[in-house]
């Protein structure tokens, strides 16, 4: 009897326990025009930092760097498709994927955390957030009243909000706020074709499967001032984006929340985002100081966007477009000229910021923690190459009539080798109006030439003799992010391919290539033929271990990993000539390297790790 007592007193103890934990140790709430923590009138000085594009052990160093400027908060997107790997599989857990042990170390750090769930995230992140696979759903249309997208957008809320609920600060946590949709209002009004009242029902779905999922935390939307008419969703606070005009937030705010605040400004711009073969984008400190001093001075919440970028790592970079550009693919980098650099360094907006908060707050600001080391790499020597094609040549291609697009290929990254043999001879132009999105044309292995959504370049003459074979391998630079464009998404080749105006059908081939593992080149003999695409690999030793920038100037275009993960891509044409390597990823001793060299005009035989980033040297003629 005794025995039953004690364990009946010790499962009591426990469910006490778990409810504990549910209690709220602290409240917040908006209310009377204002944001109440514990009951009181607080300012939100908030920082944008996105766990997916940050080494994870490094989290506690940027947030503590945040701290340290003098912020009380930190913002974070959460992008679908870095969680929804694959249809129906789900990673919350592994590496950057653990948005529970960020949202935690954020507590522990002494910052709120502001979730910014999307479904649509935009952030120059490969389409916006959304899963490629989802284009493929017949009768899906993303970002609107659908049923099939909607069904969609529950499951992935629902798998989110079972990983994030009981971190809400109800139930104890640090996170305070969510937020409903995202930017919406552009979208509303870049998509006029759609009747209001659909989009309004759309966001009011997404709010209301928020809302059902458990998040019990106030809500906000996310707009430009001149926007809220299509963006504000009723029951959420409308927040401003870039909005450095004090007089008409407080005026848009009012007419759409009942006449009173409280105002915040949820993206201010230190810096701005940036595009291959473009100038590499600057705020500069003293502008960024000023504008944070306004906000001070009258009261107004923000949130650095970014306060520090970080890097899109992989494939994970997005793209823009413009009037002029069909086009502009986000470079790797995702440092944004943001106060804390990409390797997460202090820098001059940095310091402006922090000496400027810690005239105005209240609260403790830390000392800087120490840089992370920086280590130099003068040499590494790379000792095999093998040629792209003997890789091909011993992979099952795909078969059909016409050309297929990735997703029609199941595939959403990387690479297709797209192939067809000709058995008589065929000269004029080659046009692929759907080149979706650099493409390097070859035949019976020889280069013949290049063809780039980028620079608007589709067509190029070409001469096949007889029994010939034409090669073109396509890359996916990443899919629109932003716009109406975002809803026109396929890669590879999306159209006929014809010379002289003749449709080429019959016996293509198509080799998938997703380069979504480190390619492993122990089956395949040393092989080099100039003009190819082609793999290095090499070996380095170091030992210590810390942050280093791999030199990519002299190289043309391709990808670089190191001990199997994908650093991301660079190109010749800049602004960003070397690729962050941070030291979490290197172990002393020996370390691997392999780099996918897609244009290799020029054969290679070494790289270096320096010590500072070069992101601003734009080289369009190399």
């Amino acid at each position: 009897m005794k025995k039953q007592l004690s364990a009946l007193l010790v499962a009591l103890m426990l469910i006490s326990g778990a409810a504990f934990a549910q209690q709220a140790k602290h409240s917040f709430a908006i209310k009377d025009g204002n944001f109440l923590y514990d009951g009181k009138p607080t300012q939100i000085h908030s920082g944008e930092m996105h766990f997916a594009r940050v080494p994870a052990p490094y989290w506690r160093h940027r947030l503590q760097m945040m701290k340290a400027m003098g912020l009380n908060a930190v913002a974070t997107y959460v992008f679908w498709n870095y969680h929804e790997t694959a249809p129906g599989v789900w990673d919350f857990k592994t590496g950057n994927r653990n948005i529970r042990e960020f949202i935690k170390t954020a507590g522990e750090v002494g910052l709120m955390v502001i979730l910014r769930p999307g479904p649509y995230a935009c952030a120059e992140w490969e389409f916006g957030g959304y899963p490629w696979w989802l284009q493929k759903t017949p009768g899906l249309v993303i970002r609107t009243d659908n049923k099939q997208f909607l069904d969609s957008c529950k499951v992935y809320i629902n798998k989110l909000a079972n990983e994030v609920r009981d971190l809400q600060i109800t139930k104890g946590g640090p996170v305070v706020m969510v937020q409903a949709e995202n930017e919406f209002g552009s979208y509303v009004a870049q998509r006029p074709d759609i009747p209001l009242e659909t989009h309004k029902k759309y966001s009011a779905a997404i709010r209301q499967q928020l809302l059902d999922a458990g998040f019990d935390i106030p809500m906000f939307t996310s707009d430009g001032s001149w926007l809220f008419k299509g963006g504000a969703i009723e029951g959420a606070l409308p927040t401003a984006n870039g909005e450095d005009n004090i007089k008409n937030l407080k005026k848009v705010v009012d007419e759409f929340n009942g006449g009173k605040g409280p105002y915040m400004v949820a993206e201010f711009y230190p810096g701005w985002l940036d595009h291959w073969a473009e100038p590499f984008q600057k705020v500069s400190a003293e502008n960024v100081a000023k504008q944070t001093k306004k906000y001070l001075d009258n009261g107004v919440s923000f949130n650095f966007y970014m306060v520090h970028g970080g890097t899109n790592f992989g494939f994970t970079s997005g793209a823009n477009y413009n009037t002029k550009k069909n086009i502009q693919p986000d470079i790797t980098s995702y440092d944004y000229d943001a106060p804390i650099s990409e390797a997460g360094w202090v820098t001059p907006k940095f310091t402006a910021i922090r000496d400027l908060m810690k005239q105005y707050v209240k609260y403790d600001v830390p000392a800087v923690p120490a840089q992370i080391p920086v280590i130099e790499i003068p040499e590494i020597k790379l000792t095999k190459t093998v040629n792209l094609m003997d890789v091909v040549s011993k992979m099952e291609p795909v078969e059909n009539d016409t050309v297929m697009t990735f997703e029609d290929l199941n595939q959403g990254h990387g690479y297709v080798l797209y192939r067809r043999h000709f058995n008589q001879p065929i000269n004029g132009e080659l046009k692929i109006k759907g080149i979706r999105d650099f493409a390097t044309v070859y035949i019976n292995g020889k280069k013949v030439g290049e063809l780039n959504r980028v620079f608007e370049k589709d067509s190029m003459n070409i001469d096949v003799p007889f029994n010939s074979t034409l090669d073109i391998l396509v890359e996916n630079l990443g899919r629109i992010n932003y716009g109406a464009q975002i809803t026109n998404n396929l890669k590879g080749i999306t159209t006929p391919v014809t010379i002289n105006g003749i449709e080429i059908t019959g016996n293509w081939e198509m080799y998938k290539l997703p380069m979504s593992d480190m390619p492993d080149l122990k089956a395949f003999s040393t092989s080099y033929t100039a003009g190819q695409p082609v793999i290095y690999e090499g070996e380095f030793k170091v030992s210590k271990v810390g942050d280093t920038f791999l030199d990519m100037e002299k190289w043309g275009k391709g990808i670089v990993f190191v001990n199997g993960f994908n650093l991301g891509r660079y190109w010749k044409v800049g602004p960003q000539q070397t690729l962050y390597l941070p030291g979490c990823l290197l172990k002393k001793g020996a370390n691997k390297i392999i780099v996918f060299e897609q244009l290799n005009d020029i054969k290679q035989g070494s790289l270096s790790g320096v010590k500072v980033p070069v992101l601003d040297k734009v080289a369009l003629n190399k």
